[in-house]
């Protein structure tokens, strides 16, 4: 328990802040799942097409600090090559 009232309401703004991250957080694995089922059906186009919306979703929780944007970068690399690696 917060023993000063600034402490309080910093504990107050850290649990609004976890629940805004987690949805973030929920809604970029969730794109990455879907983006990772298209790759599955090996369809070149499809995924090509969908990546650049993939980008977009992890680039914007970087930049609201939902993930670091170190963590963004190694995302986006790692789905830009097993599209590229697609025949």
């Amino acid at each position: 328990m917060a023993n000063h009232k600034s402490a309080a309401k910093k504990a107050r703004r850290d649990v609004e802040a976890r629940l805004r991250n987690r949805g973030s957080r929920s809604a970029m694995k969730t794109e990455v799942k879907r983006f990772l089922a298209v790759l599955a059906t090996g369809k070149k186009a499809e995924a090509t097409a969908a990546l650049p919306a993939l980008l977009g979703v992890v680039d914007r929780a970087a930049k609201k600090g939902v993930i670091h944007k170190n963590a963004a970068d190694r995302t986006k690399s790692r789905l830009t090559l097993k599209v590229n690696a697609l025949a």
